[in-house]
């Protein structure tokens, strides 16, 4: 299963939904990503696909600096789970991939 491409992701949190971006590619047969949202792009680390469970950690400053791990099942072209931040209860995570512009110029 492939999970490349770009995906909107929204992420409920005791402060409200977030909503961010997150583009996945393949590089010489390994995953490689970044997040973008709340004004900041950041690297995601440890991309690992099992399946269709999907898990990768990234850090962000905004709102507040912290360090993420999320945990996913990718279905087709959606993904729901769970992103984590340290000891704070899990966040719901649901996203849905971009399809490509039917013709490009």
């Amino acid at each position: 299963m492939s999970v490349e491409g770009t995906w909107n992701l929204a992420i409920s949190t005791p402060i409200g939904k977030i909503e961010a971006v997150v583009e996945l590619r393949d590089q010489d047969g390994a995953l490689t990503g970044v997040a973008h949202g709340a004004g900041e792009d950041v690297p995601l680390g440890d991309i690992t696909l099992d399946g269709d469970r999907l898990t990768w950690k990234q850090a962000i400053t905004k709102p507040v600096r912290l360090n993420l791990a999320f945990d996913v099942t990718v279905d087709g072209d959606t993904l729901q789970g769970t992103s984590k931040a340290g000891r704070l209860p899990s966040s719901k995570v649901t996203g849905e991939r971009r399809t490509a512009p039917e013709c490009q110029a």
